[in-house]
């Protein structure tokens, strides 16, 4: 008997996941572990405060104060650690009209092109919020439920837009290499 051939994923009929979602991560100098044990620590976060909240306000018709401010918190860096995550796999939002359109060579440029801006832009966004932080320290600005320091929160926007930029540039360099490797594609 021979076994099938190693040359692709095989779509079993019973499998919900076409073979590009399937198909295991490339590889990247960080591990994507970070942000996916990030995303399961914040989730598991949310889903004790959310049912901690519910079990008090059942049996005592009150609530914890501190839950909805940080629960919007970790909702907000949820989004922003997933972003992370769905550039550095290639994964995030764009047009397949004009993404999947065209020759090899165009769409690898057009992919190249858009992890560069994607990096352009969150570069952008740490360093006008490194300001938005230093601010928040300097006038001493509570949070508005809670009255803990606001920089609490803010300082991870700095820190999470570097490294979805940092994402952004190791999938340009990638993007460079499969350029390089592949020649021009057309």
């Amino acid at each position: 008997m021979s076994s099938p051939p190693e040359s692709g994923p095989v779509l079993d009929a019973a499998s919900p996941h076409p073979p590009e979602i399937a198909a295991a991560d490339e590889p990247t100098r960080v591990p994507l572990a970070i942000e996916d044990w990030a995303t399961v620590i914040i989730m598991g976060l949310l889903a004790c405060i959310t049912f901690a909240n519910v079990l008090v306000r059942y049996f005592t018709d009150s609530s914890f104060a501190w839950t909805e401010e940080f629960s919007v918190f970790l909702m907000i860096l949820l989004a922003m650690v997933a972003g992370s995550a769905a550039v550095a796999r290639d994964r995030h939002i764009r047009i397949e009209y004009f993404a999947e359109g065209g020759s090899m060579a165009r769409r690898k440029r057009l992919a190249r092109f858009g992890a560069l801006m994607v990096a352009l832009l969150f570069f952008l966004i740490a360093g006008l919020s490194v300001r938005v932080v230093w601010d928040a320290w300097r006038f001493e600005e509570t949070s508005p439920g809670i009255g803990v320091p606001q920089w609490w929160y803010t300082i991870w926007l700095p820190i999470v837009c570097s490294a979805i930029a940092l994402r952004a540039v190791g999938l340009f360099v990638r993007r460079g290499r499969e350029m390089r490797a592949g020649g021009s594609g057309e």
